[in-house]
């Protein structure tokens, strides 16, 4: 098969299937914050339509959403793996052309997905599942656990955290390979100055979401990019213009 032999297996194949479930998965993402939570919150004191919401909805759209996220992390790996010297002169240049521009693209768009799959896992799964027992419980005649409104809390702040993660995300991944080439003169140095700085403004974000500084109740001032899904999309933006910015600054 010359379609999907040598490189193009991982440059081809594994690049399309990590796009197809990619797509599967920020979408899913993008679902749950734009239409399902606000759509719940909606639903007011009609708490029996939305646990059966939850149970028969959400249960199915998180696991579409939980093994798209390992899809996407599993085909990644892949692509760096099957085509030949992908690390090879990484934040160098070879035949005279640079490749810092695309290496430090890549690098911080494949640590913050990688960071996106961690909170799928190990927050917002690790809560949703609180979530949805408590559901089948409550529409069974039990009591509701009094623990599952910190756990959606919780994921919720996650959620919207990978909302914001996302914009910053897919320009990265794109720009590796479509726009920063341009950056043909930066150097080794302000590539990692550039990976160092956007990776600390992430690592400040995770904190903040995960209720470092102040915790995870509502009226936390610093959960103000979590409180909205509007909140969410207008941190995102200024997220894109800070790293576009500092791209420029450090590399052009």
């Amino acid at each position: 098969m010359k379609l999907f032999s040598g490189d193009l297996l991982g440059d081809g194949l594994f690049r399309y299937l990590h796009i197809l479930a990619g797509v599967t998965w920020i979408g899913f993402l993008y679902y749950f914050n734009l239409v399902q939570v606000p759509g719940l919150a909606a639903y007011g004191d009609e708490g029996k339509a939305r646990n059966i919401t939850i149970d028969k909805i959400a249960r199915r759209a998180l696991w579409w959403f939980r093994w798209a996220s390992i899809a996407t992390l599993a085909t990644g790996i892949l692509i760096t793996g099957t085509i030949k010297n992908y690390f090879q002169d990484f934040m160098g240049s070879t035949d005279g052309v640079n490749h810092v521009g695309h290496d430090v693209a890549i690098s911080i768009g494949m640590t913050i997905g990688i960071l996106m799959a961690a909170n799928v896992w190990m927050i917002i799964w690790k809560n949703q599942k609180v979530v949805l027992a408590n559901a089948v419980n409550v529409l069974g005649g039990g009591e509701a656990n009094a623990d599952a409104p910190t756990s959606g809390r919780k994921a919720l702040l996650a959620s919207r955290q990978n909302m914001i993660f996302s914009v910053p995300m897919l320009f990265f991944m794109v720009g590796g390979a479509h726009m920063y080439q341009a950056f043909d003169t930066a150097t080794k140095s302000n590539g990692n100055m550039l990976m160092m700085i956007v990776l600390a403004i992430v690592a400040l974000f995770e904190l903040n979401a995960i209720g470092i500084f102040g915790g995870i109740k509502a009226g936390n001032k610093m959960l103000w990019p979590y409180e909205s899904h509007k909140n969410a999309l207008i941190t995102s933006g200024i997220l894109w213009v800070v790293v576009v910015a500092l791209s420029e600054v450090l590399l052009g």
